[in-house]
């Protein structure tokens, strides 16, 4: 099965990175029983992006949590050399991993070496990064998703640049129907229904689903706010 095949035509998905790590089970459970279907979970290696972010060994703690909630985990690997971390990651729950056009060199290579380890595979781009470029890369390896970056990947909180709506349109061009397409970065209740009518159905929240103390009630504003 596919890590995608349960999902609907557009999903929210919370960004575990934004989530309080003290009550971090706690909230799964609450966000699974709000309807919540895949999770983002970001990566930062203090390399490629400044900061260093969770690793495998959190997820291995929340994997099967989510995986026995009917969820997926979907991988951010903000992160050089991202093809030495799939194993880790498959083997602490993740589903798909999606790795930066920007920080490897050879985009097939490291998409076969992915789906070695049974993982979807997704490609991402920075806000600068020409998105022809990118979706000419992701077309040609069969990647399941593309991700555009409305930040500048790294931090949380950050405001949602106005150009990514561009962007996602000229890739939602670009790309095959079938090809999911990500927006990461800034999405709340003001500018989720904006971004999905630019073309994207992956539609991370980090800050408006963890930032306003209930996280369950917050996902279920921006499902509706994008519905």
């Amino acid at each position: 099965m596919a890590w995608s095949d349960r999902l609907r035509e557009a999903e929210v998905e919370p960004s575990l990175y934004a989530g309080d790590f003290a009550r971090l089970g706690e909230q799964i459970e609450e966000l699974l029983g709000a309807g919540v279907r895949v999770f983002h979970y970001d990566v930062g290696d203090g390399h490629f992006v400044e900061p260093i972010i969770i690793g495998p060994i959190v997820l291995q703690s929340i994997g099967g949590l989510i995986h026995d909630g009917g969820g997926r985990v979907d991988v951010h690997l903000m992160v050089e050399s991202p093809e030495r971390h799939f194993g880790a990651f498959r083997d602490a729950g993740a589903d798909s991993v999606t790795f930066h056009y920007e920080a490897v060199a050879n985009v097939a290579a490291v998409a076969g070496a992915a789906r070695e380890h049974g993982l979807g595979v997704g490609v991402a781009l920075k806000p600068k990064t020409p998105v022809d470029e990118v979706a000419e890369a992701a077309i040609a390896v069969g990647a399941d998703l593309v991700l555009c970056m409305s930040i500048e990947p790294g931090y949380s909180g950050q405001r949602f640049m106005p150009e990514a709506f561009e962007r996602l349109r000229r890739l939602r061009e670009l790309l095959p129907a079938a090809m999911r397409l990500q927006v990461d970065g800034g999405v709340n209740r003001d500018n989720i229904r904006a971004a999905r009518d630019a073309g994207a159905n992956l539609l991370v929240a980090a800050t408006a689903v963890f930032g306003e103390g209930a996280p369950a009630e917050a996902y279920r504003g921006l499902v509706d706010a994008l519905a």
